[in-house]
């Protein structure tokens, strides 16, 4: 067992007792939590030591250290630097040896041995590559390192696993070019293997990489290959390209390529071209039902609705949950109950028995029976549905549960976890380290730790995982847990009460509900406080910088980026411009969410296009259309009620201006 385990577990398991049976903390553990707030403070000085290069400082420090579960941190920036100069003079590696075996199979231990085998192979010491190097902990560069090696010391035997290196839709790194070459020149590489390369390249457009691999080819390939580059850039050839005419398997690909490529700019055209040549070449049925289904989705998309419906009634095998759903939101727009009773039943069988659509099958019922069209056997199926879905913890259920009346189905299991369960976890080394990074401040690295401790982890051990994260209060790894479990009824875990004191603050201070707050926090960011979005959003409420300091500003305030990273600065600004929207939205949460999520302008021109015709607020969510804000709008409106569960403060669903409103 890793030593620096040992010392640690005393406090931690008396700890997790404490947590679990509401007992006071007893002395002995007081004293260990003592010594490590000492050796916290002494590997904070021999950090800063380190990176201001005071070796003898260090190791000072380092000694007093022996049994602190993050000495291997310092020794890891320690021996890092000097990998390459190791290397390069070939001296003694006896450091990176200890340091490989003292932590086998751990976090750091891998990415030394990864940057070792590295360094070695930048100073071509490929026997030495192939003493160090893992399969098993590798990427793509050290796997070309390794069958360089091979190459080197005489092994041509390895060049039968370049294939699957090579053979990729994108670029592999430079060092790989001697193995393919290499490879090449040993006669790998056929013509089937080199056009397999190029139309992955093509169906993703990495049209350089397309064209070098097309250098490669043989005479008959390479002028195939110009063909599909020609279609590529010019879709419209479809109609007019003789060469397509040609017999070769591959003109088929090329076509079914140009198809997509032409369908989103003139989907009519694209499906009189496949109709075309669907007579000359042999497609497979599943070949053409995929590219009429995707000319379909376009052709809705440019406004041939009924076409398309006309080709969906006659082709039912075309039928798809995007296609049919895209002509149930349109008649929902337009309120035709008529319309929708006539296509719900295309819906393919798998669609057809979730939530969403079995609530709209219940309101479509409902609503035709009120024009007097249906029977009072349709009310009676429509409750029936109502009935079935108000027993699900759900945005369809708790409309369910609303339009009869029903109390809401808040089903609250706590997973089951034992202390034994807890306790085992601290035999893992990089759960103590992942605890150790998070209580001095660098969640990077603790993030990485808990990320390789419980990516071997049983379903069992997951579970426990994920209480232990929350009792840290490191609750987006408590949710993520429950995910990965697939672990739904846990609502303390999956929707804490984090940051509770700061969520109030501002409610108080911008007169905005905390459970609408709670959610859209929980929505944004699973309370991840320094996260930030490919988009650029920042923190707990993500919040776009130029919007961050807009609202600021309101408030008297003048933010950085990183200030945004601040859970009471995220959270009071996130709050207040929640709060200016519900402002601009009349007090209504569901568009108030659609536009924290897309944009206040988006949500306005979505209410013009309704504005002639407004319709109820749940067929407006369900027509909103991107398909992220609708989800986004939902799980806010559902999390609101979870939350007031959570709070002991129930409140509706919707409110009855929501309930009642039309946009």
């Amino acid at each position: 067992m890793d030593l620096t385990v040992v010392f640690w577990r005393n406090l931690t398991a008396i700890a997790v007792t404490s947590t679990f049976l509401c007992l006071p903390t007893i002395t002995d553990a007081q004293n260990t939590s003592r010594d490590l707030a000492a050796q916290r403070e002494i590997y904070a000085q021999a950090r800063e030591a380190q990176a201001r290069g005071r070796t003898s400082e260090l190791q000072v420090l380092s000694a007093q250290l022996t049994d602190y579960p993050l000495l291997p941190y310092l020794e890891f920036q320690s021996l890092r630097p000097r990998l390459i100069s190791l290397a390069a003079s070939r001296a003694d590696a006896s450091d990176v040896d200890a340091f490989l075996q003292r932590y086998p199979d751990s976090l750091l231990g891998n990415r030394l041995e990864r940057e070792w085998v590295a360094a070695l192979a930048e100073q071509s010491r490929w026997a030495d590559v192939l003493r160090y190097y893992r399969p098993q902990n590798t990427n793509a560069t050290l796997t070309c390192h390794a069958l360089r090696a091979r190459i080197e010391i005489g092994d041509k035997s390895g060049l039968e696993a370049v294939e699957p290196l090579w053979n990729v839709n994108y670029s592999q790194p430079n060092d790989c070019d001697p193995v393919f070459e290499a490879w090449r020149a040993e006669g790998f590489l056929s013509p089937d293997i080199a056009w397999q390369r190029f139309s992955k390249t093509m169906q993703v457009r990495q049209l350089s990489l397309a064209r070098y691999i097309s250098r490669l080819m043989p005479e008959r390939e390479r002028a195939l290959s110009e063909i599909f580059l020609r279609i590529d850039s010019q879709p419209e050839r479809l109609l007019s390209d003789a060469a397509l005419n040609r017999t070769d398997p591959e003109i088929k690909e090329i076509i079914l390529h140009g198809v997509r490529r032409l369908a989103p700019v003139d989907a009519v055209m694209a499906m009189t071209a496949l109709e075309k040549h669907s007579s000359n070449h042999s497609f497979s049925r599943e070949e053409l039902v995929a590219a009429r289904q995707f000319i379909a989705q376009r052709k809705l998309l440019q406004g041939f609705v009924a076409e398309t419906e006309d080709l969906l009634s006659s082709n039912t095998d075309l039928s798809s949950e995007t296609l049919v759903g895209w002509i149930l939101r349109d008649a929902l727009r337009q309120q035709n109950w008529q319309r929708m009773a006539a296509w719900l039943p295309r819906l393919p069988e798998e669609a057809k028995n979730t939530e969403r659509w079995r609530y709209w099958q219940a309101r479509t019922l409902e609503q035709l029976h009120a024009a007097g069209v249906d029977h009072n056997e349709a009310l009676e199926e429509a409750q029936s549905i109502y009935y079935e879905l108000a027993q699900t913890r759900s945005f369809y259920g708790f409309l369910s549960a609303d339009k009869l009346g029903l109390p809401y189905e808040l089903v609250d299991r706590p997973v089951p976890v034992s202390e034994e369960d807890i306790n085992g976890l601290y035999n893992n080394p990089s759960i103590v380290r992942a605890y150790e990074l998070y209580m001095t401040g660098d969640e990077v690295s603790a993030r990485s730790e808990w990320q390789f401790a419980t990516a071997s982890m049983t379903p069992e051990q997951v579970i426990s995982s994920g209480r232990l994260a929350d009792s840290w209060g490191w609750h987006r790894n408590g949710i993520q847990a429950m995910i990965r479990a697939g672990y739904w009824d846990d609502l303390q875990l999956r929707f804490p009460l984090a940051y509770s004191d700061l969520f109030a603050n501002a409610a108080r201070e911008h007169d905005v509900s905390t459970h609408l707050l709670f959610a859209v926090a929980r929505q944004e960011s699973a309370f991840m406080h320094d996260v930030r979005s490919s988009a650029g959003a920042l923190g707990l409420m993500q919040l776009m910088p130029a919007t961050g300091r807009e609202t600021a500003r309101a408030l008297g305030l003048r933010v950085t980026d990183q200030d945004l990273l601040h859970p009471e600065t995220n959270i009071r600004i996130g709050s207040r411009y929640l709060t200016q929207l519900l402002s601009d939205f009349n007090g209504n949460r569901a568009l108030a969410a659609a536009a924290y999520n897309a944009g206040p302008n988006r949500v306005r021109q979505w209410l013009r296009q309704t504005g002639a015709n407004p319709i109820p607020l749940d067929a407006w969510i369900e027509t909103i259309p991107f398909a992220e804000t609708r989800t986004y709008v939902q799980n806010v409106l559902a999390f609101s009620v979870i939350y007031g569960y959570r709070m002991e403060l129930p409140i509706a669903f919707l409110t009855d201006e929501e309930a009642s409103s039309y946009w």
